[in-house]
């Protein structure tokens, strides 16, 4: 069901809003989900990726494969590991691309934003955005 009406739900219009999208947008789009314990941890579900988290491959052919994210790559939409590599028919290799949506973060790099991410994000929080009748009655 939609439910903006200021976003067209026309599949043309989705997937040109997709691929054109810029960089700071395609940073939300590449988001991954958080291991269950994380996700109790932190009351959080997914993260949008980025380098030095460590993952594990949940579908495709290097499934269960874990490693260190070396690159996000934005404009392909695609996240490069650690050890998982693709072969050439000349016999060398390059990093195989996978798409964020199928790893699952099992440890998140921690930086002060990444902190102020998970604090704005926690859905279990206390009074959420809610305001106190107090504050309501200064704000007359």
């Amino acid at each position: 069901m939609k439910f903006n009406p200021n976003v067209s739900s026309a599949r043309r219009k989705s997937r040109k809003a997709h691929f054109g999208s810029h960089s700071t947008a395609r940073r939300k789009l590449m988001s991954a989900p958080l291991s269950k314990e994380l996700q109790e941890k932190y009351n959080v579900r997914s993260l949008p990726i980025r380098k030095d988290d460590e993952v594990t491959i949940a579908r495709g052919t290097f499934k269960n494969r874990e490693g260190k994210v070396t690159q996000v790559y934005r404009k392909k939409f695609v996240i490069h590991v650690e050890r998982v590599l693709r072969d050439k028919a000349n016999g060398g290799n390059f990093p195989a691309g996978i798409h964020p949506s199928k790893v699952i973060i099992t440890k998140i790099k921690l930086d002060k934003d990444r902190k102020a991410l998970l604090a704005r994000k926690n859905k279990l929080e206390k009074d959420k955005g809610k305001f106190t009748e107090a504050e309501m009655s200064n704000i007359d």
